[in-house]
């Protein structure tokens, strides 16, 4: 039977899925190049960390973590993660950059297979094959539609998002709310050089401290529920994001996905849901979540 803090936990982690998915929609608002989005998302996500986190410490009188190289190593991911993110949202469309990073946990546990020997299940390996396959049916007609490029970072995102995973599998202690400050603020800077900050208008810079604060509360949201739920069910209720985000662009925009995409990832989701689903029926004895925010 369902406990109260399980429920408290679903609740906060779909929370957390609906406010990612607005990322597509708030990125096409935005009268503003993905640069420029980047620095102030950043810039924005990160302020907004470091208020509550230095608001935490406050009040629970805890004492600021050092961080080491892996926080290092995870914020750099991350804030990686963050600009492939928008750029390839730039170059293609929100459905086929939500569907492709939607492979990040099958490329992750391929990079712990190969650098920390944990043991890949038999049907990962297959949902892994559906996955594959799927992907190379929604990119098959990307360079003929001319977003090649922009699949490409989406699967950019998903395999450096996979990096930060495991090393945070690898180095379990690794603070995670100072470390995505850090990822956040480094997306800003990465973003700087190429960014024109002055150049924003006062509708476009709204949308922006709004995105900002979509990318910090999702991620409160999701710390705080997911430790009370199994992994599995995680990575379910965290396919709200895949579906909603193009669905909300589609409705507000009209972009509406494509036949390969609509084909591919279904493929994509159909094999996600079906492997989730297994491990919530019989869960790996590790099972318990402690995953990186989203970007």
């Amino acid at each position: 039977m369902r406990t109260g803090r399980a429920r408290r936990g679903a609740l906060l982690v779909a929370a957390a899925a609906c406010c990612w998915s607005s990322g597509g929609l708030i990125a096409r608002l935005v009268a503003a190049d993905p640069w420029t989005t980047s620095f102030w998302r950043g810039l924005c996500a990160a302020a907004i960390l470091t208020a509550v986190g230095a608001l935490r410490t406050r009040m629970t009188g805890a004492r600021r973590p050092r961080l080491g190289w892996p926080a290092w190593a995870f914020a750099v991911c991350t804030a990686s993660a963050s600009t492939c993110f928008l750029l390839a949202l730039d170059r293609t469309s929100v459905a086929n950059t939500l569907v492709l990073m939607s492979t990040g946990p099958y490329l992750a546990a391929l990079l712990a297979w190969l650098f920390l020997g944990e043991l890949v299940r038999p049907r990962s390996w297959v949902a892994m094959t559906v996955t594959l396959a799927g992907t190379a049916i929604m990119v098959s007609g990307s360079r003929a539609a001319g977003t090649l490029s922009g699949d490409c970072l989406a699967l950019a995102m998903a395999a450096v998002f996979a990096a930060g995973v495991v090393v945070v599998r690898a180095h379990p202690d690794v603070p995670m709310m100072p470390a995505a400050t850090l990822g956040a603020l480094l997306a800003a800077t990465f973003a700087l050089p190429f960014a024109h900050p002055l150049a924003v208008g006062p509708r476009s810079l709204g949308l922006l401290v709004l995105f900002g604060g979509q990318l910090s509360t999702g991620f409160l949201l999701f710390t705080a529920g997911a430790p009370f739920i199994p992994a599995a069910e995680a990575s379910l209720i965290g396919l709200l994001e895949t579906a909603l985000g193009p669905l909300w662009v589609w409705l507000a925009l009209g972009e509406a996905p494509g036949a390969r995409t609509l084909v591919g990832g279904a493929l994509v989701l159909g094999a996600t849901v079906i492997h989730a689903a297994l491990d919530f029926v019989s869960p790996r004895a590790d099972a318990s979540i402690r995953s990186p925010e989203k970007i």
